[in-house]
Order: structure tokens, then C-alpha cells, then sequence
């Protein structure tokens, strides 16, 4: 209800300092701060990426914010009740409130809330600011919302959720929204409508001020691998547990994935957050979103060994929200990793991910009969994802994850959630941007907490026609 609520708003509406040495040696702080830049090995400067300081605002994209919570709140507060008719009163008890972790409808924290970080984020972003500047308008945003926009105690998921799983959400839709407005083979009118669509608060701001933030960002061309696909999807085996959701056997699925900077480009840098980041989103007749998952690069250096392997590793941030009819999973996580590419002959080209950190997580059943089954905790996760291209005709691709949702800042006193999913799909390019995709995914949960004790799962086989990107199955040309 909140992700529909936000959109129908915005449609309706439309750093390091100088080094002390600098005195000492008598060198200008203007000269030692541009060469520090320069040699940041992590964070593109202002002047590389065109943050020009008369086009950077701080304070417009705060009461875009402001005026965003305002404008949610008073219509939620007539939609949905008392929860969210604020006053002078409840905001001075949330002050002095101490931060909870609430038991909000799943969607609503998981999905609505990321949602609405997502549209804080792209206000500051689309007005000039950094990644990580934008950041901190997001968890600004939601900190606004959790002590003015409703009326319970302030929750410390939101804030996570919100602020933190918002602003991974908002850059990947920045990032998608910017590739389609430097995309001259679309026609000038339709990149604004899409990237409207595809980030509302960035195509709020180019709405409102026109060519003012044109030069803000520049994606420096990076080798991607992006496929639409649409088709059907049945279901092999199932597990339902206590879910007593009405499950659909066989759905119909739309979906879009990107996977934005594979390394291996000649003269392509790793220097801001989310310069490599995989997005994924899959709508369902079945359930609405079956995914929604990013996961991109925030700090790291790139590497290669020899003209066949090139990488990159560093730290990784990821949002995920999974729910295969009969239960849901989502976390915000930090991950150490790697990413790479490896040309085995001349013709067969291998790439992957492999992450292993740690999240804050929520799982559970879809339409439980056990009220208790609803559970919060830090989780450790690991990611292994495997492309294999043969030629421009063929690849493989397997991605496996796994969550062990512990005790840990959880709100039950005991007990875990293990969860797995493995991801495989075949696709064979038919002609030109055209293929044909096999699709395997396996879901598996088992949980034991607080009453709760039980196995469900959910295995399903699809067939897809595949509509892929100009850099056709995605590998990147060896170097000449």
C-alpha cells in the first residue's frame, strides 16, 4: 500500500579533508585537496564526475523530502487510519520514545518502506549530491518519518530498511534512469518518461528545473549485461508449512535484471559506489513482486592476472526481497567479495560473484496460521553466482544464495531461520537480440522459534522469450 501510495504522490506532484602537511609544507589546500582527489582510489572526484559546485544543492533536496513525508502522511492518515494522523502530542512521545522493531504487514516493512527510501535517496541524487551524501537524506527521511509520520513508537527496522536498503535501491534506479537518458537511439521525450518511471523523484527534479541538473552524472559507458524476459512458470514440488495463502501452480512472470560494470573494460574505473552493481526485479500474477534484488560495489580496487582475467573486489551493499508464494525473506546486508571474468578459450568466457557477509533480515510464512511466524534477526548470508558463455549464442547462469537468520537483535529470544535459493536458467539467442531462456528456481526454508518449527519450499520450472541488450549474453571483449 506504501510503494502505491509514493508512486501516486509523484505522479499526482507531476570526503577526506585537506592533510595538516599542507601547512607545513607551504602547499595551497586547494592543490594538496585536488591531487589527494585525483588519487582516490574509491570515489571519483567532483570535477570526474561532473559535481559541478554551483549545481550541487543541499537545501532543495531537503524540503523535497520534507514536503514528501508531509504529503504521504496526510494521505495515508485519510487512507488508512488512525496510525497515521500525527500530532504535536505523538511526536514528543516519539522523541522520548525508545526505538522498537514493529510487526508491520511484511510488504509494507520489506518492500514499501525500501520503496520509500528509495524516493529520498533520488531527491538528494538527482539534485547533485554523492552516494553517500544521499545516503544520509534517506536516513534523514525515514528518522523524519518514523517520529512525525506516524503515530507508534519509532522502529529500528524502518530505519534500516528505509534508509540504508533504500538508498542500494535508489542508486541502482539513479543508475538505470541515467543509462536511459544518455541512450540517444531513444527518442529525447521517451528517455524522460522512462527515467520518470523508473525513479519518479529524479524525473520530479528534471521536470521542475529543467536543464539545471543535465551534467550531474555521467555513467562512463560500462560493459552491462541487461535482458528483459516474459513467460511461464510451473511449479515442480512444494512445501506450504502453516502458509494458508491461496497458492497459484502455475504464474505468469515479467522480469528485468542488469548487471551494470562487469569488469574487464579497458579504462573503466571502479572509483564511486555502485560503478558495478547485478539488479533484479520479477513481477508475478501469482503474488505481485516475486523478487527485488541489487547489490552493488561501495568501495574496492579492480585487478587482473594476465589479458584473460580481470576483477575487481571490495565491499559490497545488497537489498533482497524474496517471496515464493509461501514465504518471504528480505535483508540489508554488507558483504566482503569478488567479482571477475575469465576468458577460457577465445570463444568461452566464464564470470562470477562470490559474496559472504552479514545482513539484517526478516523472514516469513506468506498468510501464516501461527501468528508467531514472523521473525527478525542478524543474518549471516553468502552469494555465489556463475555465467558460462559459449560464443555469442549460449550461456549458463546459476546463482545460489543462502540466510541463517539467528537470535541475534532479533525479536524472538531464541531460535533460527535457514533459508536457500538457487537460481539456474539456459538461454539460447535465437537471432539477433532474441532468445529463448529454461528456467530452474528452487526455494527452501526451514524454521524453529518460538513455537514455530517447520520445513516449506517451492520449486518451479519456466519457459521465457528473452529480449537482450546491446552487449548481447554480456561478456567483455578481451583486451587487443
Amino acid at each position: 500500500m506504501v510503494a502505491r501510495t509514493v508512486l501516486g504522490l509523484v505522479v499526482a506532484g507531476a570526503c577526506a579533508l585537506a592533510p595538516v602537511a599542507a601547512c607545513a609544507q607551504e602547499v595551497p589546500i586547494s592543490t594538496m585537496w585536488t591531487e589527494r582527489v585525483r588519487q582516490a582510489p574509491f570515489e571519483a572526484s567532483f570535477k570526474d564526475d561532473q559535481w559541478l559546485g554551483e549545481r550541487r544543492q543541499y537545501w532543495l533536496p531537503l524540503g523535497e523530502v520534507v514536503l514528501f513525508d508531509g504529503l504521504l502522511n496526510l494521505v495515508l492518515r485519510h487512507t488508512e487510519g488512525n496510525e497515521y494522523k500525527s500530532t504535536i502530542h505523538s511526536i514528543r512521545d516519539n522523541l522520548h520514545s525508545s526505538w522498537t522493531t514493529d510487526r508491520d504487514p511484511f510488504s509494507t516493512n520489506q518492500l514499501g518502506h525500501p520503496y520509500q527510501g528509495s524516493m529520498q535517496y533520488g531527491f538528494a541524487r538527482s539534485a547533485g549530491l554523492s552516494f553517500w551524501e544521499s545516503t544520509g537524506y534517506a536516513l534523514a527521511g525515514s528518522a523524519l518519518w518514523e517520529i512525525a509520520g506516524e503515530t507508534t513508537p519509532p522502529s529500528a527496522n524502518d530505519l534500516v530498511n528505509t534508509g540504508i536498503g533504500g538508498s542500494f535501491m535508489g542508486e541502482s534506479l539513479f543508475r538505470l534512469a541515467s543509462l536511459l537518458l544518455e541512450d540517444e537511439d531513444v527518442p529525447p521525450l521517451w528517455r524522460e518518461v522512462g527515467a520518470a518511471l523508473i525513479q519518479p523523484s529524479t524525473g520530479f527534479n528534471r521536470l521542475a528545473f529543467g536543464s539545471r541538473f543535465d551534467q550531474v552524472f555521467e555513467s562512463r559507458h560500462p560493459a552491462n549485461y541487461s535482458r528483459a524476459e516474459i513467460g511461464f512458470s510451473g511449479t515442480a514440488e512444494q512445501t506450504t508449512g502453516t502458509s494458508t495463502t491461496k497458492l497459484s501452480r502455475n504464474e505468469l512472470q515479467a522480469s528485468y535484471a542488469i548487471d551494470y560494470g562487469l569488469p574487464g573494460k579497458p579504462g573503466y574505473k571502479y572509483r564511486r559506489p555502485f560503478d558495478l552493481f547485478s539488479f533484479q526485479a520479477t513481477a508475478s500474477s501469482a503474488n505481485g513482486f516475486e523478487n527485488l534484488m541489487t547489490r552493488g560495489l561501495l568501495v574496492g580496487r579492480a585487478y587482473d592476472v594476465g589479458p584473460d582475467v580481470a576483477g575487481v573486489w571490495g565491499l559490497y551493499g545488497s537489498f533482497d526481497y524474496i517471496a515464493p508464494q509461501v514465504y518471504r525473506v528480505s535483508s540489508t546486508a554488507l558483504s566482503v567479495g569478488t567479482t571477475g571474468q575469465w576468458w577460457v578459450t577465445p570463444s568461452v568466457a566464464m564470470q562470477g560473484t562470490a559474496l559472504l557477509g552479514v545482513g539484517y533480515t526478516a523472514v516469513g510464512t506468506t498468510e501464516s496460521s501461527a501468528d508467531t511466524d514472523y521473525n527478525y534477526g542478524m543474518a549471516p548470508q553468502a552469494l555465489l553466482a556463475w555465467r558460462a558463455i559459449l560464443g555469442d549464442g549460449v550461456s549458463l547462469d546459476v546463482t545460489g544464495r543462502a540466510y541463517f537468520v539467528s537470535h541475534v537483535a532479533s525479536i524472538n529470544n531464541r531460535g533460527r531461520d535457514i533459508i536457500g535459493r538457487i537460481d539456474a536458467g539456459l538461454t539460447w539467442r535465437v537471432y539477433k537480440q532474441h532468445g529463448v531462456s529454461i528456467k530452474y528456481l528452487g526455494n527452501i526454508r526451514d524454521a524453529n522459534y518460538d513455537g514455530v518449527d517447520q520445513s516449506q519450499s517451492r520449486n518451479t520450472i519456466g519457459l521465457f522469450y528473452t529480449y537482450l541488450g546491446k552487449d548481447g549474453l554480456g561478456a567483455v571483449p578481451r583486451p587487443q
